[in-house]
């Protein structure tokens, strides 16, 4: 299928990739949702190794994709007729091993875009580029992707807020509406031209990183953005700060938060009634 991206991540594990494509579909579906949720089952760093420190609670690295299928769980018991979600997750583990990718390779996705590796562990945007494309084929009316995607969305907002952007003002206002009444703190980050500069290599398409470590976030998101069409609405959360949480706040639970499924599901809910 041309997933080169997303298999370059996979390759150092001994437990091979797995993508998964679930679909529910109402009775009357007035508009066709594709939920994107980052799934790696555990992220070492690759041959970037992480420090220890940073390398604990990375099994909630796949919690977008844990998201993806609360949120499908929800569809099965509401059974909202006027919606069709497609829940796409590119699972995979990060390891360093003598298969694994490396520094300085260039990766081909799916799509056609090529991308210098500037980090092994900037790879949960790897894995995304290659679930987008593949979720932009479905044809849908709107994409929304969620990734524990950077440590830099959560120096920017915080461990309780997550970052949301993308190519579409309207879709993103929908989100953090309705993040309003959830109770699931949502903040947008703007896009803008100087920092698609620093995505910019020399041998290839795109880069996986920033040049600096400023902004790391919302670079990542412009990283993402090569693989959606521009006609396509898309938004982009990155969960990186409520996803997980050792002590538990409000009405999230110590652990894995489960965040965003009250946000998405309520959106989607709203949109098979209209």
């Amino acid at each position: 299928m041309g997933m080169g991206a997303y298999l370059a991540v996979a390759r150092g594990s001994a437990n091979p990739p797995r993508f998964i494509h679930l679909i529910y579909k109402g009775k009357n579906p007035k508009e066709k949702v594709a939920l994107v949720g980052k799934g790696l089952t555990f992220d070492s760093g690759g041959l970037n190794i992480k420090p220890g420190d940073y390398m604990r609670w990375m099994k909630a690295d796949k919690s977008g994709a844990c998201a993806v299928l609360g949120i499908f769980k929800a569809l099965g018991e509401l059974k909202p007729e006027g919606i069709e979600v497609h829940g796409i997750i590119a699972a995979a583990e990060n390891m360093p091993d003598g298969k694994s990718y490396r520094p300085d390779d260039i990766l081909t996705a799916k799509n056609g875009v090529t991308i210098e590796v500037g980090n092994t562990d900037a790879e949960g945007r790897l894995t995304l580029a290659d679930a987008l494309c593949y979720a932009s084929e479905q044809n849908p009316d709107l994409i929304i992707d969620m990734a524990t995607l950077t440590g830099a969305c959560v120096v920017a907002l915080g461990e309780y807020t997550a970052g949301v952007m993308g190519n579409n003002q309207k879709a993103i206002n929908e989100v953090l509406e309705t993040s309003k009444k959830t109770g699931e703190w949502m903040w947008q980050l703007p896009f803008n031209d100087m920092l698609r500069e620093d995505i910019k290599p020399p041998n290839a398409d795109v880069y996986n990183i920033g040049k600096s470590r400023y902004g790391g976030a919302i670079t990542a998101g412009l990283f993402l953005e090569k693989f959606v069409p521009e006609k396509t609405p898309w938004v982009h959360i990155d969960i990186a700060g409520p996803a997980h949480t050792t002590s538990g706040w409000y009405y999230h639970p110590k652990g894995g938060t489960g965040f965003p499924v009250r946000t998405i599901t309520t959106l989607l809910l709203k949109k098979s009634e209209n």
